[in-house]
């Protein structure tokens, strides 16, 4: 665990990329294969279900530190992260040890065949055999908040910069279904070919968000332009009569989309297709609410499939017939790709991605600003000479989304924030008129520069209201404008809305008070939002 927890330090306390690749490359040189793998593993998300509930270990850590529960409590509101607040707050170490990461996770999973007083002796004694760092890391694997700035795109140049392999190969090999539990190190970066390579899709291709005048990518005719659907991206995997979906964070999803199913004797083995899995109606997209009904469900009813039902919404084929096609340019992969919806019966399922239709980019222009009337979120730009890359590359394919939708808004409340920022203010909830009564529709933490987050922090220090534990109700005094993707109906909400991605556009210091928008020109938006679309 002395290992990894100075991994952790090192890649905590620097923004530099070239540090952080050095450490993780200094950390292979020399940690055991098992303890890498689990560490790739928890670098990559795949970080194993929390076996203990977070309100037994902040009674356990209150005790420890022979702490009043409630001053624990507040000790927690002012740093902002439990894992850190039980580290700083427990006693110094009593004991030692030198353990691997190996063992502390398989301590940490064994956990979940034990009562809540067998866990409590075997954490209070973790806790006590742990210096500050190992246990800030323990509690965060612990409570299943383990997070850190590293980026799987880092993660494989680290790896592929100690194995002295191939960037692309190496990613690829980290794709798919694999466990520290089940797989080695040996097995998932070198062995020549594993048994379960029949499942294991490639490596998404990223757009970046256009960040230039469009005439700047030159002339048009080297581009297909396609609209960008808002649905979840995924991989259909044909190999050997079986089918596999994967969805974009390396989900296995294909118990979850059964309309599928048809394609594993319709398609010949060998073949790989990239899209957006959509619900599809009377030939036309649905919103993503109506997709959202069936994400996080175990089981997926009749009834289900009958109000959502999916297509695939296809733009790449990425192998064809057990030939990977990535390294030939997107107009032979395209071509490819609609001669096999021509001569396969697969159209019921598969929808081929449309190219918009643009003399010049003033034509394709015209079309973005008209893209959300289709439930589209924009426009995607893709080199027709581009091969299929590795995660986010610029040059190649570019987003070009439409502007946001946006209202004018007043903070009403204000939560602290995690990590670095926990002892400023940085959590907001906003809200618009009805009548004389301000009612909150969205919270948002992302837009503000850190100037305007410490002028805002000062802000609501001086003038809170009341306290609700680690929430202040403010003053209301300042407008900001909140961009969001989209908008729905919602009952959860008091304000009867939901908003897809809100974030702060801009503090709108030119506003007044009364100058914000009202629940009544919300609900304007959501008729205009929902009769521009299929809902």
């Amino acid at each position: 665990m002395k290992q990894f927890a100075d991994l952790f330090t090192q890649l905590d306390q620097t923004t530099k990329t070239l540090k952080k690749l050095e450490a993780l490359v200094s950390y292979f040189e020399v940690a055991s294969d098992q303890d890498k793998l689990w560490a790739i593993a928890l670098l990559t998300g795949k970080r194993p279900r929390r076996t203990v509930r977070t309100s037994l270990l902040r009674e356990w850590a209150a005790e420890a530190a022979d702490l009043p529960y409630w001053l624990f409590e507040e000790s927690y509101h002012v740093v902002g992260d439990l894992g850190e607040t039980m580290a700083l707050l427990h006693p110094n170490q009593t004991s030692t040890q030198d353990e691997s990461l190996t063992y502390w996770m398989t301590q940490i999973l064994d956990l979940e065949q034990m009562d809540d007083q067998q866990k409590k002796i075997q954490i209070m004694d973790t806790w006590d055999s742990m210096n500050q760092m190992e246990r800030f890391v323990f509690n965060k694997l612990i409570s299943g908040g383990f997070r850190i700035g590293v980026s799987q795109k880092l993660l494989v140049r680290a790896l592929a910069k100690y194995l002295k392999a191939d960037e692309n190969k190496v990613a690829h090999r980290l794709m798919g279904d694999w466990s520290p539990l089940i797989n080695n190190f040996h097995d998932l970066l070198h062995a020549p070919d594993r048994a379960d390579n029949l499942s294991r899709p490639y490596p998404f291709f990223l757009a970046y968000a256009l960040d230039k005048e469009v005439e700047e990518l030159g002339p048009v005719d080297d581009w297909f332009a396609e609209y960008k659907w808002d649905g979840i991206r995924g991989q259909i995997i044909i190999r050997e009569e079986n089918l596999y979906v994967w969805s974009r964070g390396e989900e296995l999803v294909t118990d979850k989309f059964p309309e599928y199913e048809p394609l594993r004797h319709a398609l010949p083995s060998g073949t790989v297709i990239d899209g957006e899995i959509l619900p599809w109606k009377d030939d036309k997209p649905l919103t993503f609410n109506v997709l959202q009904t069936r994400i996080g469900r175990k089981n997926v009813t009749a009834g289900i499939l009958k109000k959502a039902p999916v297509v695939m919404v296809v733009y790449d084929l990425l192998e064809w017939q057990g030939e990977d096609l990535r390294e030939k340019p997107l107009q032979e992969r395209r071509a490819l790709l609609e001669q096999m919806l021509q001569d396969y019966p697969v159209k019921k399922i598969l929808k081929l991605s449309e190219l918009v239709d643009g003399q010049n980019w003033s034509g394709l222009a015209e079309a973005r600003e008209n893209a959300r009337q289709l439930l589209s979120e924009g426009i995607m730009l893709k080199r027709k000479s581009s091969t299929y890359q590795v995660g986010r590359k610029k040059g190649d394919w570019w987003k070009w989304k439409v502007d946001p939708l946006t209202i004018d808004s007043v903070m009403i409340y204000a939560m602290r924030g995690h990590g670095r920022r926990a002892n400023l203010y940085t959590d907001y909830t906003f809200a618009v008129w009805d009548g004389d009564d301000l009612v909150p529709f969205t919270k948002a933490y992302s837009g503000l520069t850190d100037e305007e987050i410490r002028k805002v922090d000062n802000y609501v220090k001086k003038n809170t209201i009341d306290r609700f534990g680690p929430v202040r109700s403010v003053k209301p005094e300042h407008v900001f404008e909140i961009a969001f993707e989209g908008i729905q109906r919602s009952t959860r909400h008091k304000s009867g809305v939901a908003l897809r991605f809100p974030r702060i556009n801009r503090w709108r210091h030119d506003k007044k008070l009364r100058e914000a928008n009202s629940l009544n020109d919300l609900h304007q938006l959501l008729k205009v939002y929902e009769t521009s679309g299929a809902d």
